[in-house]
């Protein structure tokens, strides 16, 4: 897999270490690299139980039976298909240089991670015109992937993106992931993740934040302007209007996390500026998303 620009080449054997980790049934009838809590005819054993008339009688197991003079059926854990949708916010608020790219890069290295351990992986991001869905199973895709959303261009959607999301979701999703900074007023938010239980039943939002967004550096008079609205407003940095803005910022935060409590989504946030490596093999491990 080489890279194209997002990736650099090393980093496919560390993203082959890591797998993403749900506590959710895994959906669908195709063989992947996970295992579900049915039990089928894999190679991976997993206990016993009676043999009762109808049962496969190739599954008996003949040392337990010379043993207990019982007949009991081998078990073994089905391999099933986990389906992971990743969804990126592609709104004008995610165009800040660095944001984009390391909301990319995050984008990337999740979706490599999927189609790696041979599960289904879709992708989609909100556009002012229709755009395919990726749909791919397999490690044969991944070069193909990243090419995809290496490809993106600067983000240009100047409407809603948690008003527009929801039209580009699939509905058999194992893993929701949405991607984005979630800059958005809190209502649209709220209205948008209300509804995504019906799309997947491990849903997880994770909010990528530039270190201007969590506690801006600009001094003296400087002119503010939304890039999305293209609305603006004059302020005089001083100490108080830095406080007024961090307290706001952390109610934003408090409450975006009642949201996501309400209606059972995992929520993380990510700053551009800790780099993918800790974001993926320290923050995104010890929250359990990744193994």
């Amino acid at each position: 897999m080489q890279s194209n620009f997002l990736l650099p080449n090393e980093w496919a054997s560390k993203i082959r270490r890591l797998s993403l980790n749900t506590a959710t049934k895994i959906r669908g009838h195709h063989k992947g690299a996970n295992r579900s809590q049915r039990f089928g005819a894999s190679l991976d054993f997993s206990d016993f139980r009676e043999y009762h008339p109808g049962d496969d009688v190739r599954q008996l197991d003949w040392n337990v039976f010379a043993r207990t003079e019982k007949f009991f059926i081998k078990r073994f854990l089905d391999e099933q298909e986990m389906r992971v949708h990743i969804v990126l916010d592609t709104t004008k608020s995610m165009g800040e240089e660095s944001k984009w790219l390391f909301a990319r890069q995050l984008t990337t290295a999740l979706g490599l991670m999927v189609l790696n351990k041979d599960d289904r992986l879709t992708f989609s991001y909100v556009s002012d015109k229709p755009t395919p869905l990726f749909r791919r199973k397999g490690a044969t895709y991944q070069r193909a992937f990243e090419k995809t959303v290496s490809d993106l261009s600067e983000p240009i959607f100047t409407e809603s993106f948690a008003e527009h999301a929801l039209q580009t979701l699939p509905k058999d999703a194992t893993i929701l992931i949405i991607i984005s900074d979630v800059l958005e007023p809190l209502e649209k938010w709220s209205a948008f993740l209300s509804k995504t239980p019906r799309f997947a039943k491990d849903v997880r939002l994770l909010q990528v934040q530039s270190p201007d967004e969590k506690l801006p550096t600009y001094t003296g008079d400087v002119r503010l302007v939304d890039v999305e609205t293209s609305s603006s407003v004059n302020v005089s940095m001083s100490q108080n209007v830095r406080r007024s803005y961090e307290e706001k910022q952390q109610e934003h935060q408090l409450e975006l996390e009642t949201i996501c409590r309400k209606y059972g989504v995992h929520h993380l946030t990510v700053q551009v500026v800790d780099g993918l490596q800790h974001v993926l093999f320290n923050q995104l491990v010890k929250a359990k998303w990744l193994q």
